[in-house]
């Protein structure tokens, strides 16, 4: 029995349907040398040679390819009448896991608009910092993560949808004041006691950085908290300052509950991110909320 995957099938049927292997793997979420590479072990299987090799400008089938296209097409057309069959008056709901700035700051909004769009859809969500949800993708305990750090791991495929620049935050007293009224800025207020998040958030990991680049390495760490409200709270009762999103801390600091700072030079973007693992075969109502996401966060990012 031949090893062929219901995945190498998807990929080959996309590839010669937009007769590009680029424009395939937009479509399905993949790098482009994954898609030459499911079609090559495809051919490998069938001892056939399915697409012309040397044509630059497009994909090109030979008179095998031709055959197994018609072949595969029919095979995933059955497929996803089986699963309409099996999904029929519901749906699985969506298996998120979300660090704590999209959690708090980005998701409410993304599933309300969705909602109203879809509202048979249910939802799953798994909250942690963003090594943890990194983790549980690669477990397959959620299937799309939210995440404001991006790793390495070449197995799962990060889009961005939003950035961010840390600040540092203040209590609202008037020394402080004071020293805003004097044009300070973040770098001044450094060698103050610091509340930071944990090691591990995708926020701590920027700040890091951004000290780093500072030659910053003696901080003056009082508390590590896993929770911005929680940071917001402590600053504002005069425990400490703290560097954080941005995006987390724009209301507080429009009410006048706390003062912020800004790196000069502007501290280095911090990025958001959408998440899957790259070789998941993604449901229809999966691929559906990825593309939504992503349509809603693309004015956030020309704006930039």
């Amino acid at each position: 029995m031949l090893d062929i995957s219901i995945r190498q099938l998807e990929v080959f049927v996309a590839t010669a349907e937009y007769c590009s292997f680029t424009k395939a793997a937009e479509d399905l979420h993949l790098t482009q040398s994954t898609v030459s590479m499911h079609i090559r072990t495809l051919e490998e299987l069938l001892g056939a040679c399915l697409i012309e090799r040397g044509a630059r400008k497009k994909v090109i089938l030979t008179e095998e390819g031709k055959r197994v296209y018609s072949t595969a097409k029919d095979i995933l057309s059955r497929m996803e009448a089986l699963q309409e069959g099996r999904t029929e008056g519901r749906e699985e709901p969506l298996r998120i896991g979300t660090s704590t700035v999209p959690a708090q700051y980005l998701l409410p909004k993304l599933l309300s608009g969705y909602m109203k769009k879809h509202p048979q859809t249910k939802y799953i969500l798994r909250r942690g910092d963003s090594e943890q949800v990194l983790n549980c993708l690669k477990k397959g305990e959620v299937r799309i993560g939210f995440t404001g750090y991006k790793n390495r791991d070449r197995s799962l495929i990060f889009q961005e949808i939003a950035r961010d620049h840390l600040v540092l935050i203040t209590e609202n007293s008037e020394a402080f004041r004071a020293l805003q009224e004097e044009g300070k800025t973040g770098q001044d207020l450094l060698h103050l006691p610091m509340i930071a998040r944990e090691e591990s958030s995708g926020t701590q990991h920027a700040a890091d950085a951004f000290l780093q680049r500072l030659g910053v390495r003696d901080v003056n760490i009082v508390a590590r908290m896993d929770n911005p409200e929680s940071i917001k709270i402590s600053v504002g009762e005069g425990m400490g300052v703290s560097m954080i999103s941005d995006l987390a801390v724009s209301a507080e600091v429009r009410a006048g509950k706390l003062l912020a700072f800004p790196f000069a030079p502007e501290a280095e973007e911090r990025k958001l991110y959408v998440v899957w693992p790259k070789d998941t075969l993604l449901s229809a109502a999966e691929l559906r909320f990825i593309q939504y996401v992503k349509a809603q966060t693309s004015a956030i990012l020309l704006s930039e």
